[in-house]
């Protein structure tokens, strides 16, 4: 069996290691339940989302040797603007697909009309602006900007976002999404970014819970009567 001291040290160990992790412990706990409680659909705002937006037939559009360019093609997207085709090339220019003129990225209206096909109707516009730049912990980050932030007369405080450059429609936030953000963020422990699973933070405090829940089986074992009476019968 194990000595007096050292029994002493393990609990103290484990008792202290406890307080220190019980915090982190107790949030991947909460966050844990959050994510398991919630529907993911419901989070990425399906609910607020026209499902099937209308997409426009377009005839008569021109070839590509008929642009107003003269780069080599790698890729090409045909987008719909305000009920006007473009071409969406090598995913750096756009060009009007009817008139072959390059267009130098688009306006506020025209955001506006790309979000109507994406998000119900029956939502009212409230806001929109357009933004340069975003911090690491903005609900935008890691997307194209510039972009135009479209805000919604809802009690969840929906936003939309539709990427300047070629107006595609990018995503929509809302309020249980900031949750889910911010309970994501203290789950993994990445509060730079929100998005890293692999910080050195996580692994630690990983490391060291394993650490916790051992000492807790070794302090059960040598301080368990049936332990030691089965080791007297030995």
């Amino acid at each position: 069996m194990v000595n007096r001291k050292t029994a002493k040290w393990i609990r103290k160990a484990h008792r202290y290691l406890g307080i220190f992790l019980g915090i982190q412990f107790l949030m991947w706990t909460i966050s844990g339940m959050y994510f398991s409680w919630t529907d993911i659909d419901e989070i990425h705002g399906d609910q607020f989302k026209n499902q099937k937006p209308k997409q426009t037939a377009f005839s008569d559009l021109l070839g590509t040797g008929q642009l107003d360019s003269t780069q080599p093609i790698q890729t090409l997207e045909l987008l719909e603007i305000a009920e006007e085709p473009y071409y969406w090339i090598n995913e750096a220019k756009l060009y009007n697909a009817k008139t072959g003129e390059e267009k130098d990225g688009i306006t506020k209206e025209e955001a506006q009309e790309v979000a109507q096909r994406y998000i119900l109707p029956e939502l009212k516009i409230a806001a929109i602006k357009r933004i340069e730049e975003v911090g690491d912990h903005h609900e935008y980050r890691g997307r194209p900007l510039p972009a135009y932030e479209i805000s919604y007369e809802t009690p969840q405080n929906l936003k939309a976002y539709v990427a300047v450059e070629n107006g595609a429609f990018q995503t929509v936030r809302h309020r249980d999404w900031r949750w889910f953000d911010f309970l994501w963020m203290t789950h993994t422990m990445d509060y730079d970014t929100r998005d890293n699973f692999n910080t050195l933070l996580l692994r630690s405090f990983s490391l060291l819970g394993l650490i916790t829940v051992l000492s807790g089986f070794v302090l059960w074992y040598i301080s368990s009567p049936s332990i030691r009476k089965i080791k007297k019968q030995i």
